[in-house]
């Protein structure tokens, strides 16, 4: 991002323009969300904001716009099922090789976890 002495000066008027509208739509927002009276009218209190309403769109909708491609397939192999299988192998590995030496007789009843169980 430029920090703002390599503009032209269109370009710093356009920037300052755009700062004021976003403070100005700042200060409405917090207006209006601050507003106690806003439940006597019957409004509610939500403030519409229709980019908001669009975000939870686009969540609600994604599935029906989803594509599947190899990218998908790398991704949801190394976060969802390499994870979750390594996951199991280590629990699998540990209870057995705990449950080998409980029954070879290495661990002490009184020092088994789980003893009441």
């Amino acid at each position: 991002m430029s920090s703002g002495f390599d503009l032209s000066p269109s370009e710093r008027q356009i920037a300052e323009q755009r700062a004021l509208r976003r403070n100005e739509l700042r200060q409405q927002f917090l207006k209006l969300k601050s507003n106690p009276f806003i439940q006597a009218k019957g409004e509610g209190g939500t403030v519409f904001d229709p980019a908001f309403l669009k975000y939870q769109a686009l969540q609600v909708s994604g599935f029906e716009h989803f594509k599947p491609s190899g990218k998908n397939a790398v991704a949801g192999l190394f976060f969802m099922v390499i994870p979750m299988a390594g996951l199991f192998y280590a629990m699998y590995t540990s209870k057995n090789a705990q449950e080998a030496r409980y029954r070879r007789g290495e661990v002490a009843y009184k020092d088994r976890d789980f003893k009441f169980i």
